[in-house]
């Protein structure tokens, strides 16, 4: 059984209802689609119904099941649109905006169906920038209690790897903060260990990565990596973590033992936090296209109910994929 196939028989075992609000993308639909079939999960999708069905015929792929809510004809509009107006109204929002953006933004309105417990979670960005998915989850869900950062991750299951959790891994930050400090950077690795602990079942085995290795290279990037372990260590003593450590040394015992020697992390590691965004970025990238890894993400970590985002160019089957994760998040909360 693979990886997503364990999440999905999880998600089956106390089904939970998800969002999908972007209607107007065939993905989407043919996700929908699948969830329902699969039984994976209960949908709500937002939009017309007529067009939500037409789309589906036109696939010809069956949405019997899933539950379509109009913003023009739901009986809870005006309840979402106080719901709005009451959690943003210190920051200018008046009741005529709130009206506005719950007729104009489906991803806004989904979050509050969440907000409302009208719903258990909520996957978007297919078609919208991870900004579009993440302002309203942080502006209405606002960050679970005792959480320093909200970040992003990617599960990732690589076929025939030896490393990692036989092929599977975590890696953060990959989707959300630009260049995270050092004190960042360990908030990002201890929401990832619970992350991988929460969502793989095993220990997390945490690499804190860089270009170098146990100071083989001098460069304040390098420092500041090897000041987020001294304070992971600090902060959250009970994590299995160490760095700085190239990625090789991370990965594959043989090259730990003479880089890393004494390490309990060196070439064990299964969550991996890269120093930026932009290495994180392509890292997961290179190994979803070149290493043929199944990618589900970039899920969000931190908020205070389940909202994840999708890569613009994720396949349907990304999408059931992180909707089942979504719904095992569910259930953890």
């Amino acid at each position: 059984m693979g990886y997503i196939d364990g999440i999905k028989e999880k998600a089956r075992m106390d089904r939970r209802t998800i969002v999908l609000p972007e209607t107007n993308d065939k993905r989407t639909l043919i996700a929908a689609s699948h969830i329902l079939e699969e039984g994976i999960a209960d949908i709500i999708m937002i939009g017309n119904e007529e067009k939500i069905m037409d789309g589906a015929g036109w696939l010809e792929v069956d949405l019997t099941g899933v539950k379509v809510v109009d913003p023009l004809k739901f009986d809870k509009f005006d309840d979402y649109v106080d719901l709005l107006y009451e959690t943003r109204k210190a920051k200018g929002m008046t009741p005529e905006k709130a009206r506005e953006v719950m007729l104009e933004d489906p991803l806004t309105f989904g979050v509050v169906m969440v907000k409302a417990n009208d719903a258990d979670g909520m996957v978007a960005g297919a078609c919208h920038p991870t900004a579009d998915t993440l302002r309203p989850a942080l502006q209405i869900l606002k960050t679970a209690p005792g959480v320093k950062l909200v970040s992003a991750f990617f599960i990732l299951d690589v076929p025939n790897c030896q490393y990692g959790d036989n092929g599977t891994f975590l890696f953060a930050d990959c989707g959300l903060n630009q260049d995270p400090n050092s004190e960042e950077l360990a908030a990002i690795a201890d929401t990832s260990a619970k992350s991988f602990k929460s969502l793989v079942g095993s220990k997390p085995i945490i690499a804190m990565l860089s270009h170098s290795t146990k100071g083989s290279a001098k460069h304040p990037l390098v420092d500041k990596v090897t000041e987020a372990v001294r304070i992971a260590h600090e902060e959250y003593p009970s994590l299995m973590i160490d760095g700085e450590l190239q990625t090789d040394a991370a990965l594959v015992p043989h090259i730990a033992k003479s880089k890393a020697p004494g390490s309990e992390v060196a070439g064990k590691a299964n969550v991996l936090i890269f120093p930026n965004l932009d290495a994180g970025n392509i890292g997961y990238k290179l190994v979803q296209r070149l290493g043929g890894a199944e990618a589900y993400g970039p899920m969000l970590q931190g908020i205070a109910k389940p909202v994840n985002d999708l890569s613009r160019g994720c396949s349907w089957e990304d999408i059931v994929g992180v909707v089942a994760l979504t719904a095992v998040q569910a259930q953890l909360q």
